[in-house]
């Protein structure tokens, strides 16, 4: 073999049942990323900035148990922004269990933009209030519970002192909630099986994302059945990938059909090596599948929003693993594949039914079936296509791992692909469930872990204390061993890591701190620990103390 394979690197193939025949057919240089980091912005996805700051010098950190946000020495966390604060003149208040972010610098700034953050859920304890003794939330509840999901707007600053805050006088901070109009897209647009609409109300659940060429968010519904059952809405309406402009309030929120309804984790954006606009997602249950979309159309940089068209019109796939194949979800090679079978014929009319159903219809045709693929992200560095598989209790696999997909040609738009288990959670890795992903520029992998509040310090788990952030790197001696950045507070999910462009700020969310609390006058935590706040806060932060 044309490299060492270290103990830790050979544990993280046999953790996850990867066998030698991957090591000793191809050997591990063959994965090597034939492309430097120097000078590329992983931060940006692509956005042409120039790096700054390298995110590898820290001293890691030890699991803890601690009720707080504990990072390295040297570093240090501002709150921006908390459950319940007020986000702007009009009054709005920021959505509880924050989640993905994404920041947006106004004028190329690194010291004020806008940052969107996904807000994924509620809760009973601690925003609607328990149901009623027949099981259902009353209107103002269900307002409530519609109003905290979403996503929230918020116009961010480095002050003089270099803490960063929240501008409430920001002409652009809004909410976008489950109460908001969305118009649909795509090929399910007033199709029957949404209903005949060609708009429907809110977005919830959203948990991950992804920002476009063109400078707006993708954010992505999630797990939405809890909120549509409680608020009787139409289930098709949701499991979308929507669009957002933050600056610009005439661009109408949008759920675009053509990217498939499912439980989307997140949306990747890339190019094909013909210019085509390429979406990877990930489908956050146990048995799901890893999907990719590619447009009919080619991107124009000058066309700017007017891009978004593009995800309008093209061919949704879900990979088969076993054959490295990319399957078109196509109408008709759904009603092939079901010839005979007169109850999916009747389910599979049309290509709005396939995209409704895109999980059934993968599966159908031939997709594979995998351990809660979440995170989906494209390195800048080398085309390669890194997904966190949480973790799947159905097969054995507890504590995950990340795969790493290599398109054939280097190219986003190949229908075939070979793969690889880059990483696996477990003691020998020190972390377990990986979820959202990022890099920084020098080619480090950053991950956030995502073990339930119910299973930390427990059993198996035992041995990784409370949720963290992990940097991994990609390239060089060190490829694929995990170092402790972050732990989160008590009950925590820290999530929706991004930077600004220079890397001197990593935003952050800190989901559900507490979420065992079962008598709110004694919780399992109250971070983030403000002066005058009587419950623990879902909050995201700003980190800093990156060093030239």
């Amino acid at each position: 073999m044309g490299e060492e394979l270290n103990r830790r690197k050979f544990l993280t193939y046999v953790g996850t049942g990867v066998t030698a025949l991957t090591v000793a057919s191809a050997g591990l240089g063959a994965f090597t990323p034939k492309v430097e980091a120097k000078g590329t912005n992983a931060a940006s996805h692509l956005f042409g900035r120039k790096k700054k700051v390298s995110g590898v010098n820290f001293t890691p950190i030890k699991p803890t148990t601690k009720d707080e946000l504990v990072l390295p020495r040297g570093y240090k966390y501002d709150v921006v922004a908390s459950y319940g604060d007020v986000i702007n003149r009009q009054g709005e208040t920021f959505g509880y269990n924050n989640d993905f972010t994404m920041y947006f610098p106004i004028k190329g700034s690194n010291e004020r933009g806008l940052l969107w953050v996904n807000h994924e859920y509620t809760s009973d304890l601690w925003v609607t209030g328990p149901r009623g003794q027949n099981g259902k939330y009353t209107s103002a509840q269900i307002e409530k519970l519609l109003y905290n999901q979403g996503g929230s707007i918020i116009e961010v600053y480095k002050d003089e002192e270099g803490t960063w805050k929240m501008d409430t006088n920001s002409r652009f901070a809004r909410r976008i909630t489950g109460l908001t109009p969305f118009r649909l897209t795509g090929p399910a647009r007033g199709a029957d099986a949404v209903g005949n609409v060609t708009a429907v109300q809110g977005t919830f659940a959203n948990c991950s994302g992804g920002k476009t060429l063109w400078n707006t968010v993708l954010s992505a519904e999630e797990n939405y059945e809890s909120t549509v059952e409680a608020a009787s809405l139409n289930e098709n309406h949701y499991g979308w990938i929507v669009e957002v402009d933050p600056f610009n309030r005439s661009f109408a929120p949008r759920k675009h059909t053509a990217l498939g309804r499912f439980h989307h984790e997140n949306a990747a954006m890339g190019l094909t090596n013909d210019g085509r606009v390429v979406v990877y997602m990930g489908d956050d249950k146990k048995d799901a599948c890893v999907y990719k979309f590619i447009s009919k159309g080619k991107y124009i940089k000058s066309r700017k929003q007017a891009n978004s068209a593009l995800l309008e019109e093209g061919t949704l796939y879900a990979a088969n693993m076993s054959k490295g194949e990319w399957v078109a979800l196509t109408i008709e090679a759904v009603r092939e594949k079901a010839a005979g079978d007169q109850e999916l014929l009747d389910k599979f009319q049309t290509q709005a039914d396939v995209l409704v159903h895109a999980h059934d219809a993968a599966v159908l045709l031939g997709a594979t079936p995998t351990d809660r693929p979440e995170d989906v992200e494209i390195s800048p560095f080398d085309k390669s296509v890194f997904i966190a598989h949480t973790n799947n209790s159905n097969h054995g696999n507890i504590h995950g791992h990340i795969t790493r997909f290599l398109e054939a040609n280097d190219d986003l738009g190949s229908l075939t692909f070979d793969f690889e288990i880059f990483a696996a959670g477990g003691r020998q890795s020190g972390f377990s469930a990986p979820d959202n992903l990022t890099f920084d520029s020098e080619g480090n992998l950053w991950t956030v872990t995502d073990m339930s509040s119910g299973s930390m310090n427990k059993g198996v788990f035992t041995t990784f204390k409370n949720n963290g952030v992990f940097v991994i790197p990609t390239l060089g001696e060190s490829e694929g061993e995990a170092y402790q950045f972050a732990s989160a507070p008590i009950d925590a999910e820290l999530t929706g890591p991004c930077f600004t462009h220079d890397e001197t700020t990593l935003f952050l969310a800190v989901q559900h701190p507490g979420e065992n609390t079962e008598d709110i006058n004694n919780p399992t935590s109250m971070w983030p620990h403000r002066k005058g706040d009587n419950q623990p806060r879902p909050s995201v932060v700003a980190i800093t103390g990156f060093k030239y």
